[in-house]
């Protein structure tokens, strides 16, 4: 009895642990990737498939936060218990629901619910937040600079990985299940990056030439500055700005894995930096890739419905319109504009157009079906109205995208 009697705490403080990481994600302090990376190095008993079983259960009640909420409330015991619960009985298949309003349903705050309806319709807006529940695949984007689709493929599949080609974007990979893919010898010898397929279009939005200038304004961690300098076979020069110092030198160390040899990482202090005056009327090509709610990519971060508030979208919108205004600075005649946001909210994109092109008036926007065609990508004609790129889960497979492209005339209109 004494060895069964000493496994038994350790048993139950086990059984614990998934509501206690559960409670440490819903402070919302912090995103819940970084909180739950956090919570894991607090922890490192645990195995793979523990963390991984985890990290399945606190996104789902992510996902599934409000709708949860509510149907807790008629059960007992601690609420991360009952939520992880539910959780459980919905992934089995086993958890049948009464007739509720469509924000409770998709479990979306009521802003954020009226917003879709607004700008997409009722029914649009119903199919795009039940695609916006699932969890989201994992793409790569072949590294051209290193290896071929091909080459990839089947050093992948050395490893026990199963990648299938995306027409949609024509570098893009998608993986079945969730392997370890940092191990595998093609993610080490950087042949690939993971990135969204949506995401790798707006890279192609932006189409650079070998020999060209260009400016990632916010470039982040990286994924798409490293697709830019793939695109240009590590010629000319991208210009990879970013505020926070951080992400730049974790994109050093992306760079040097996938031999990308034409990128200047530069941290800036905002986009009246003084070093980005020394590129005004310089760049073949801008891309704005800008701080937004990032509505499109509630897939991956489904705590973001939780952390964002309308008047976080107010402020992220005048960050936007600052941001287009000191590209436009940069860009040399006849060169190109793109701007991108992971956003699905109006205020964040066709309001920002119209915003733009009363702002530029001599600016011409170009048919994004057009220039993505151009290079092999094979976008549903739905996501290219009006010359503008709209990417959804629901139609296209991939996260929620926006992208629009601008070029400037080569010779100033006449006046009067």
């Amino acid at each position: 009895m004494h060895d069964g009697a000493a496994a038994r705490p350790g048993a139950n403080a086990r059984a614990a642990l998934p509501a206690a990481a559960l409670a440490r994600v819903l402070r919302f302090d912090l995103p819940a990737d970084a909180a739950l990376r956090a919570f894991f190095r607090e922890h490192p008993a645990l195995g793979r498939r523990d963390r991984g079983e985890i990290a399945e259960a606190v996104f789902d009640v992510l996902r599934h936060r409000r709708l949860y909420a509510h149907l807790a409330q008629a059960g007992a015991g601690p609420f991360e218990q009952r939520l992880l619960a539910l959780s459980a009985e919905r992934r089995a298949g086993r958890l049948a629901l009464p007739d509720l309003p469509f924000a409770l349903r998709s479990s979306l705050p009521d802003w954020m619910a009226q917003a879709l309806v607004d700008g997409f319709g009722p029914a649009r807006a119903e199919a795009l937040a039940q695609a916006l529940l699932e969890p989201a695949p994992l793409d790569l984007r072949v590294n051209t600079l290193k290896a071929d689709l091909a080459a990839v493929r089947a050093s992948l599949a050395t490893a026990g990985i199963d990648a299938e080609p995306l027409a949609l974007a024509p570098h893009a990979l998608r993986v079945a299940g969730k392997p370890a893919l940092e191990r595998s010898a093609a993610f080490e010898a950087g042949w690939c990056e993971v990135q969204d397929a949506g995401s790798q279009l707006l890279a192609l939005l932006v189409a650079p030439r070998r020999g060209q200038t260009v400016v990632d304004l916010c470039a982040g961690a990286g994924g798409k500055t490293l697709a830019l300098a793939a695109a240009m076979r590590s010629t000319g020069q991208v210009f990879a700005c970013d505020v926070s110092a951080p992400r730049l030198l974790r994109m050093r160390r992306r760079l040097e894995r996938c031999g990308a040899t034409n990128v200047q990482p530069m941290a800036i202090a905002g986009e009246n930096d003084a070093r980005l005056a020394r590129l005004h009327g310089r760049a073949d090509a801008v891309l704005v890739d800008a701080p937004c709610s990032g509505t499109g990519t509630l897939r991956r971060n489904p705590d973001l419905k939780w952390r964002i508030e309308p008047d976080d979208v107010a402020r992220l919108a005048a960050t936007q319109r600052a941001l287009l205004a000191a590209a436009a600075a940069l860009v040399r005649p006849g060169g190109c504009l793109v701007y991108a946001t992971c956003s699905l909210l109006a205020a964040e994109t066709d309001a920002q157009v119209e915003w733009f092109e009363a702002r530029y008036p001599d600016w011409t926007r170009r048919a994004a079906g057009e220039v993505l065609a151009a290079q092999g990508a094979r976008v549903d004609p739905l996501a290219c109205t009006d010359g503008l790129l709209r990417l959804a889960p629901d139609r296209d497979g991939c996260d929620g995208f926006f992208g629009v492209r601008w070029e400037r005339p080569k010779t100033p209109r006449p006046q009067g």
